[in-house]
């Protein structure tokens, strides 16, 4: 049977009648008269072919037709009523939503592991599912329906909320036996030397990549560019192997320093600070899954640096 062919009001009059057993105490529950019942129901026998409900005494008893479908309407009227009222507590130890969030380069080395073992253990049987910056852009950003969290440098964007995190710090570093720059990265050999600069969104400077070109401005500080790259990790791979120099987020320098033969600088001066904040779309401002995720990352992250 086609769906679309049934007055969807007729099943709300079917439920009435199934749970009160009377065409005129359902007339009284739905607030119309009892011939109106009378005529649904007799429209929905026409329509499914079964006579629904037989007399019995001074009641209504249901066939068996009425009973395969009382359980579906009562589920599913319930499970809609619920909605409307603004959904049913929400446990987290039994949520099995994915949910999505897009981070950079940076983050997926510093960051995705501590949220990852945060989000299994509040919210054990959801999915979490990590996409690049660039899979945000294209699916619409946060106003879109694919991702609901984000980390970035703070930004004014309609409909989107934010919250502080962390403060990162920013610095330089080279391969280790770079000829000629050792621990400390004078002002002059900074302008000397060649650089790998990265592009983490859709192979274009960013937000914090501008911020940091103008703090460069200010010091007197110019960056003669040899490559540019999508990511930290390649970016660190080729410092590894050339003279070249790169700025990169101090937690990803430590980390990838594990595993490369990579020097942290002193200098050219003070190690560059930037927040990062957590961010989010109104839309799902006040999802209860959603909410929890935040609760995840704020705890896995916040304030550190």
């Amino acid at each position: 049977m086609n769906l679309s062919a049934i007055d969807l009001n007729l099943l709300w009059v079917l439920h009435a009648v199934l749970a009160e057993r009377s065409v005129t105490k359902a007339a009284a529950r739905l607030h119309v008269t009892s011939p109106a019942v009378s005529n649904a129901l007799a429209r929905l026998r026409s329509a499914l072919g079964d006579p629904l409900f037989v007399r019995s005494g001074r009641g209504l008893t249901p066939t068996p037709r009425a009973l395969e479908l009382a359980a579906v309407l009562a589920r599913s009227f319930g499970d809609i009523e619920t909605t409307l009222k603004g959904g049913a507590a929400f446990d987290p130890k039994t949520c099995t939503r994915e949910l999505t969030i897009a981070l950079s380069d940076a983050e997926l080395i510093a960051s995705l592991s501590k949220i990852a073992k945060v989000f299994a253990q509040r919210l054990p049987h959801a999915r979490l599912r990590v996409v690049t910056l660039d899979s945000l852009i294209s699916s619409g950003g946060l106003a879109g329906d694919e991702v609901d969290l984000t980390i970035g440098p703070p930004h004014s964007e309609e409909g989107v909320h934010s919250q502080p995190l962390f403060q990162e710090a920013g610095l330089f570093v080279a391969r280790r036996d770079h000829p000629r720059v050792k621990r400390l990265l004078t002002p002059e050999r900074f302008n000397a030397e060649r650089h790998v600069d990265i592009h983490l969104m859709l192979g274009k400077p960013g937000a914090g990549h501008r911020a940091i070109e103008a703090a460069f401005a200010a010091a007197g500080l110019t960056r003669d560019i040899a490559v540019t790259v999508p990511t930290f990790a390649a970016a660190a791979s080729v410092v590894a192997s050339t003279d070249f120099l790169c700025g990169m987020p101090k937690r990803v320098a430590q980390l990838l320093g594990r595993a490369l033969p990579l020097r942290i600088l002193d200098g050219p001066g003070p190690p560059f600070p930037f927040e990062m904040s957590l961010h989010w779309h109104e839309r799902t401002h006040l999802d209860p899954a959603v909410t929890a995720f935040r609760s995840v990352v704020t705890t896995a992250l916040g304030r550190e640096g």
